[in-house]
């Protein structure tokens, strides 16, 4: 590894830091995420151990971290002639990334939580038939988890049509989309009527 300077160090340990604070947001745990970021910020590879020295974690922990990363296809395993030892080095391209964690946390968090609203339902419905009908209080409840669910699939829909844009890097037709919802909005703001209109 060749020699980096204290400039570097420092924005690559406040870089770990940022990436792990956010990894809450993502769904993702906070050491999986420093991991992605330590590899993401240096230009070669690094192998188990250096990693676990830098990051001051176990080798289970750093072990298990990186088998979930590769699983992600986040970051990419590395071999060296003549070096038994397994280096890893991160994708790089911020469109993938953006995209594998999208798709992950779809498929990881959304699909099972629609799947237990689902099981809420059914147990609020129990052993009513087509003639029974619920009590007013788990109608009310049903139709609430019913409004939530509906969320998460209109949410569902939204990744889905965006997935191909950010898959096929199309930042042009992104960017147009941003302008249209920020100009739909200057004109909502426009046409609302203002306070003193409201009184």
């Amino acid at each position: 590894m060749s020699e980096l300077s204290t400039s570097y160090l420092a924005a690559r340990d406040e870089f770990v830091q940022l990436w792990g604070d956010m990894a809450s947001s993502w769904g993702i745990n906070k050491t999986m995420s420093q991991i992605h970021a330590l590899l993401y910020a240096e230009s070669e590879a690094l192998h188990t151990d250096e990693i676990m020295s830098i990051l001051c974690i176990s080798r289970g922990n750093a072990n298990m971290n990186l088998r979930r990363l590769l699983d992600w296809e986040l970051i990419h395993k590395v071999q060296f002639e003549g070096d038994r030892k397994d280096y890893f080095s991160a994708e790089t391209d911020v469109w993938k990334i953006v995209n594998t964690i999208i798709r992950e946390r779809q498929q990881r968090e959304i699909a099972p939580i629609r799947a237990r609203l689902e099981e809420c339902v059914a147990l609020l419905e129990g052993d009513t038939t087509q003639n029974d009908r619920l009590d007013p209080a788990s109608q009310k409840f049903k139709e609430r988890i019913q409004n939530y669910n509906d969320f998460l699939v209109m949410f569902e829909r939204f990744t889905d049509a965006l997935l191909p844009f950010i898959t096929k890097k199309n930042l042009t037709l992104l960017k147009q989309l941003v302008r249209f919802v920020e100009a739909k909005e200057r004109l909502s703001e426009l046409l609302s009527p203002s306070s003193e209109e409201k009184k």
